[in-house]
């Protein structure tokens, strides 16, 4: 799954005269990179960020990662200066680099469009400051303070005796049959989100919700927090805005793709997949 590897500390304040500094640069959502040298991507980000244009204010500190310093940036256009760099989607990079470098990217990218994003107050539309002592912009006109936006979402597996429900999602940029999920509403929990999306998506209604596991998803900034529910009423009907096909998986069914193993998706759908003795 994408997590950040265990080598990784985070850091708010960067670190003066750091010398050996590793530079996320993102433009639209994409990391600069060594178009060559995907399978060390560690020596593929770019060594001086002012040659693309990189103001140091712009810099903001990640964290140390194997002992070097790692810092998060945008770039205003796509311009390079050579053929040497390309830029690089992340989602393109899934199974080609290192799963740990790919968590620390996604944190990178967070924070550089967080930080694209928050120049101005959303209150008054002064110029903000990066605050002290924590990852924050405050306004020095009104006192607006704004932090990294994280939206939280739930995704849930739905077993019915030795079945599970997969559904294959309208909108979804890759064409796969996976769990169930969406995003919480303001003044929502968690739980009370999965039993709505459920309802909502497929007609359905579970009970004896399970945790399994959370993951951190930059695209652009999710968080999603997954379960495991046991069907409790209802036959499918499905929001044709939402969910293009919802049916049950059992033992004797063929198994469809799933999605990549980054994803906490695939270690949701592998650790409950119908015939595995569970």
């Amino acid at each position: 799954m994408l997590k950040t590897p265990a080598s990784f500390t985070p850091l708010i304040d960067p670190l003066l005269d750091c010398n050996n500094s590793l530079t996320f640069i993102f433009h639209n959502g994409k990391l600069l990179l060594r178009g060559r040298e995907l399978t060390a991507p560690e020596t593929a980000l770019p060594d001086d960020p002012a040659a693309f244009g990189i103001p140091t204010d712009r810099l903001h500190p990640v964290g140390l990662w194997n002992g070097r310093y790692c810092q998060a940036a945008w770039a205003d256009s796509d311009a390079l200066p050579d053929d040497v760099y390309a830029w690089q989607n992340l989602r393109g990079l899934f199974g080609i680099t290192d799963d740990g470098f790919l968590g620390l990217a996604g944190r990178a990218s967070q924070i550089a469009e967080w930080a694209r994003t928050h120049r101005h107050c959303g209150a008054c539309a002064a110029p903000m400051r990066r605050a002290t002592g924590e990852r924050a912009y405050r306004c020095p006109e009104c006192g607006h303070t704004a932090y990294p936006r994280i939206c939280p979402a739930m995704m849930v597996l739905i077993r019915k005796g030795d079945q599970v429900l997969l559904a294959l999602h309208t909108n979804s940029p890759v064409r796969r049959y996976t769990a169930l999920a969406g995003f919480l509403e303001a003044g929502e929990s968690i739980e009370e989100a999965v039993h709505r999306e459920v309802y909502e998506e497929v007609g359905l209604r579970v009970h004896r919700l399970q945790y399994f596991d959370s993951q951190s998803w930059p695209f652009p900034n999710s968080l999603m927090i997954a379960f495991t529910a046991e069907y409790l009423d209802g036959e499918i009907r499905v929001d044709p805005a939402e969910i293009e096909d919802a049916r049950w998986f059992g033992p004797g069914d063929p198994w469809p793709e799933t999605p990549h193993g980054v994803s906490i998706a695939s270690a949701l759908l592998a650790a409950n997949r119908p015939g595995d003795g569970r």
